[in-house]
């Protein structure tokens, strides 16, 4: 029986070949999140400005979060066992993902619809400001709560509603992890409105890699003591 060839092999052991690996990678797992997410962005684009377009913007959105899911998955290879497939990875996040991924963020997805509808017809319904405040409160929290339930869902084996449950609890249980998804949507937020939000999607890539390093001790921890 042959030996399995070691996947570090493909990359050689020279500093520019390892180089090449990473830009190869980001490359890569930016073009597949273009291709199965992108779709659903573009046609925000002739959506956007009509204030009772928020249901059509929401889905829009669906894709998203498998797209996102497949890259998390990806990523995880990555870190723990990098070779030159990140396609093959990427597609088998996706493949055996995306239904877990929408169990959830569907119910998410559609709060942030009813909270974001409700904040562009804040004006036409006279509601006080510091209800507006609030809404957004909770939309970062569910954001937040997001964050914590993609990377659980892609890389742990776990019912949907224990992963609601495991989001939930870190969103405390690990502030610091909690503090890093927020810092991540701030620089997010900041990237849109200096730049735009096609800048954002470009760096799709980076920033699902910076959402799963920031949750490596959560990882850990639930692994440790839900999966056992």
């Amino acid at each position: 029986m042959p030996a399995r060839s070691d996947p570090a092999s493909e990359i050689g052991s020279g500093f520019l070949s390892r180089v090449a690996s990473v830009v190869y990678w980001f490359v890569a797992i930016e073009g597949l999140l273009l291709l199965t997410a992108g779709p659903g962005l573009v046609l925000i684009v002739f959506l956007a400005g009509g204030t009772g377009n928020a249901l059509l913007i929401g889905l829009c959105f669906v894709p998203v979060a498998p797209a996102l899911s497949a890259a998390v998955f990806a990523w995880r290879v990555f870190l723990t066992d990098r070779d030159l497939s990140p396609a093959g990875h990427f597609w088998r996040g996706y493949r055996l993902n995306w239904l877990d991924a929408l169990r959830w963020w569907l119910p998410a997805l559609l709060l942030l619809t009813v909270i974001g509808f409700t904040l562009a017809n804040m004006g036409l319904a006279g509601v006080p400001t510091g209800y507006g405040l609030m809404l957004i409160v909770i939309a970062i929290g569910v954001l937040v709560w997001s964050s914590h339930a993609l990377v659980l869902s892609s890389t742990l084996s776990l019912r949907t509603r224990d992963i609601a449950r495991l989001a939930a609890y870190y969103l405390a249980a690990s502030p610091a992890r909690s503090l890093g998804v927020l810092s991540l949507l701030v620089c997010s937020g900041g990237i849109v409105y200096l730049g735009s939000d096609w800048m954002l999607v470009a760096l799709a890539s980076p920033m699902t890699l910076a959402l799963l390093r920031n949750a490596e001790p959560v990882l850990r921890d639930a692994t440790e003591r839900f999966t056992a």
